[in-house]
Formats: C-alpha cells, structure tokens, sequence
C-alpha cells in the first residue's frame, strides 16, 4: 500500500495564484508526506500560494521530478506511484498558450521555414512541454528550441528519415532484441532514441512507448518526451551558463550541425530578447 492510497488528486493542472478544492486535494497530500503540517495549510485552505509552493517543489525534488513548483503531468504521475489516484471528474485542459511562453510570431521568427498550420499544432503542446521542463527564461527557451529545430528540421520531422538499422545491437540503447534498432529508432521533435529511452520516458509520462514507440512522433507525446529528455540530462543548467557547445554534446554525442544550431541559437535570443 502507498503512502497516499486511496486519496485523491486533481486531473488539471495547478500553479501559485490557483484556488479551489482541487488545491485542497494537493495541500492535503502534502500534509500527509510531511512537505506541509496542517496548522499551514489552515492558514490558507485552497488557495495555492507560497507555502504550497514550497511545500511541493520539497515533493518534486524528493522524487526525480523537476523542482518548478508547478503541478502538472510529471508531478501527478510521482503521487500516483504513492497510491494517489487522479481524479477523473474534472479532465485535463486542452493545450494552451501559457504565460511566459512563445508566441506564434516568435517561433516562425527563429524557425523561418516552418509553415503556420504546422506551427499552429505544435505551439500549444511546445509550450505546454516547456513550462512543465521550467525552460522559461530566455536563454533555456533560446537553447531549446534551437536544439528542436535543427534535430527536427523546424519541427517537420519527428520521425527519424534513416530506418534506424544502424541501431540494431546497440546494447548502449538498451536495443537487446532483433529488429530493435528500427523499433526504437529516433522519434520526436529532440529524436529520442534505443529501447531504454524509450521505456525510461514512457515509465516518467505514464505512457507504454515501449510497447508503442510510435506514439513518440505524434506532437502530443513528441514535446513531453523532448522535456523529459532535457530535465533528465539536467540541461537547464548549461543553457543557464550559455555553455551551448556542451549542450550540443550532450544532445547528440557530439558536434554534428554545431554551426547550424549555433545560428538558431543567436537568432532565438535576438527574437526573444
């Protein structure tokens, strides 16, 4: 039996500023974990504000989850490993432009050959991935989507071109089973990539890609699984640096396309400065 079995947690997504009963269901998992005591959250019942704050990002970082103080998909699925049950009364948003991320405008602005009715369907869940990662400053965001477009050619490709065959037998991929390196080869707008990436994101979003690695080019799961792939390499850290080349690296093993990532990069920050 979890911790938390039996309680139940809200569907939607929650941040400072939300009030209601669904900040209740949080504040009151949060008492039984010991990240908040009661007497506080009777100070402020229902309205999510600083302490609550604090009291999850304590949760977050005590559970591999990153520390943004914002309850959202990843957050959710660490309770639910505690016995936590999502409530399914109240369903999930419809992806939307949230505050402190790109606009429609800014996006064509880096990635110039990327066509509005495409860049129309990805913009919500982009941002949507980018917020949950915590890449909401200006150099995070500049380095991430310069990342996105050359790996993806401006978000057209989230499916890798070559048939993956070069992966077969990469036990460094986790790829141990015939036919794995075209099961499992690069899907997303940042190409995950081998079997064990596979099961590690969908393990991390609560979705079997690896009983169903395609699900990894569709744009609803292609940004969260990018997200995940930044936050579990710690890659804010070196954006934050400016330290693109060892982002590069980490990304992709190397320097392959360094000059042309570099470009999107310097265009990013004159966009969004």
């Amino acid at each position: 039996m979890g911790a938390l079995s039996g309680m139940a947690l809200p569907a939607r997504n929650l941040k400072r500023g939300s009030k209601g009963a669904e900040v209740r269901q949080l504040q009151a998992a949060l008492v039984k974990l010991g990240h908040m005591t009661q007497a506080q959250m009777n100070t402020g019942p229902g309205n999510f504000g600083l302490r609550t704050q604090q009291a999850l990002t304590k949760f977050q970082a005590s559970h591999s989850v990153p520390a943004t103080g914002f309850y959202g998909p990843l957050t959710r699925a660490a309770f639910v490993k505690l016995g936590a049950k999502v409530s399914s009364v109240t369903p999930p948003p419809k992806p939307s432009l949230k505050k402190g991320g790109v606009t429609l405008a800014q996006l064509q602005a880096i990635m110039t050959h990327l066509p509005t009715a495409r860049a129309k369907q990805c913009l919500p869940y982009l941002n949507k991935a980018m917020l949950e990662a915590a890449i909401t400053t200006r150099k995070r965001q500049a380095a991430f989507l310069a990342q996105l477009a050359h790996e993806s050619g401006e978000l057209v490709y989230f499916e890798e071109q070559a048939s993956g065959a070069d992966y077969e037998g990469r036990r460094d991929l986790g790829n141990i089973h015939k036919g794995d390196g075209r099961r499992y080869k690069g899907r997303g707008p940042i190409q995950l990539t081998g079997r064990s990436n596979y099961r590690a994101a969908g393990k991390a979003l609560k979705i079997d890609l690896e009983n169903n690695p395609k699900r990894a080019a569709a744009v609803d799961v292609g940004f969260r699984t990018a997200a995940w792939f930044w936050t579990s390499r710690k890659l804010n850290r070196y954006a934050d640096q400016g330290n693109f080349r060892e982002l590069t690296r980490r990304i992709n093993g190397g320097y392959n396309g360094l000059a042309r990532r570099l470009a999107y990069y310097r265009r990013a920050l004159k966009v969004l400065a």
